[in-house]
């Protein structure tokens, strides 16, 4: 079984489909994909469907849903099957779980990758840290769950998920920065940067790379438009070590070259 949903939603079993085209067996899948091999129970599963309004009977309704998911399961694993479908997609009184085999879960893999790739920034090696980061991004085949109502319960999953994808994006374009491929992100970050307005790592590094391009003017509009939004919106300034890079900035400080290991030096 693959299950990808780092993206639409993708559940298959030998290629064969088993995600329902009905909104609300589609979201009880998504779930149940997101915790394969444990069980979900009935409350989450009620607040994650209902998110606060069950209606009447939610197990008996919860139960025609795993139904139809276990007759798609049904047809993908074919006449031959060696597994049941309720073993695949099993109850217990802990609740319901998706007992896949042989899986195949692209955030298990995209997580082991930007694992490794930030340790390996960690310890100075960036060739490798731009290249695990660097896959460990291109798994992602756009908004995760994009195709999937979300209820409360997935979408503090989908927080999750969303911040360690950016943890790994600042992590694959810091490594690029140490490696010189400064004129190589500046697009990528300006991107960023308008999508995430208050985001004050990326305008760091967006600052850093314009400056090593020799844009200093640039760099230092960055900074103005950062202040201006975290003024307006929170009421504050910049944090320090961003203060602290600009004045670095204006004052063509030489710890900024490419041979300064990071921010924190300056």
């Amino acid at each position: 079984m693959e299950i990808g949903i780092l993206g639409p939603l993708s559940v298959s079993i030998d290629g064969t489909s088993v995600v329902p085209s009905a909104a609300k067996p589609r979201q009880l899948l998504a779930l149940l994909a997101l915790n394969a091999g444990r069980h979900v129970n009935m409350s989450t599963l009620t607040e994650e469907l209902w998110d606060g309004a069950p209606p009447s009977g939610p197990a008996s309704v919860v139960q025609t849903y795993v139904k139809q998911l276990r007759q798609a399961i049904a047809l993908a694993l074919g006449p031959d099957r060696e597994r049941a479908p309720k073993d695949v997609l099993s109850r217990s009184y802990a609740g319901y779980a998706l007992n896949p085999p042989a899986p195949f879960v692209e955030a298990d893999v995209f997580q082991q990758l930007s694992n490794r790739g930030l340790r390996a920034l960690a310890t100075g090696n960036d060739e490798a840290a731009s290249r695990l980061l660097g896959e460990a991004l291109g798994i992602w085949r756009g908004p995760a769950l994009a195709d999937v109502r979300i209820g409360p319960v997935l979408r503090a999953e989908m927080l999750h998920l969303e911040e360690a994808r950016r943890s790994a994006l600042e992590g694959r374009i810091t490594a690029d920065l140490r490696l010189g491929r400064h004129a190589e992100v500046i697009g990528e970050l300006r991107a960023l940067t308008e999508r995430f307005p208050l985001q004050e790592s990326l305008h760091a590094l967006l600052m850093l790379a314009l400056y090593r391009c020799g844009r200093s003017w640039q760099a230092l509009e960055a900074f103005r438009k950062l202040r201006a939004s975290t003024v307006r919106e929170l009421g504050i300034e910049p944090p320090l070590h961003i203060q602290k890079l600009h004045r670095a900035i204006l004052a063509a400080d030489p710890q900024l070259n490419l041979d300064t290991p990071s921010l924190a030096a300056l």
